[in-house]
């Protein structure tokens, strides 16, 4: 979070980076790997392009992620997490880790 005031609760931090879904699901997709803008887009459902680059773009500012530019026609930019944008692993590892069991148990509800 560059230049902005960083909450005083931890958790507030953390929310604040990684505050919607987006982001999430943005992050999920970088924890196997570098990836390009347009598979970005097509592994993350009803994203718009707009909504990526700006997500993208806040990311990079947040230091979660690295944007590599390559200079050739057509440009080829890829995304990969930084040291900080890997150690939110542990994070999501435990919401998919919720979201299975609360999907066992409302099953059958």
């Amino acid at each position: 979070m560059n230049k902005k005031e960083l909450p005083k609760c931890s958790v507030e931090i953390t929310l604040s980076l990684i505050s919607n879904k987006w982001k999430i699901l943005i992050i999920r997709d970088l924890l196997d790997g570098t990836k390009r803008f347009g598979e970005l887009r097509k592994s993350i459902n009803g994203i718009s392009n707009r909504v990526l680059t700006y997500n993208l773009r806040e990311m990079e500012e947040d230091n979660l992620l690295i944007r590599k530019i390559y200079p050739e026609i057509p440009p080829k930019v890829e995304y990969s997490l930084t040291e900080t944008g890997y150690s939110l692993k542990p994070i999501l590892e435990s919401m998919d880790k919720w979201g299975v069991n609360y999907k066992e148990k409302t099953k059958y509800e």
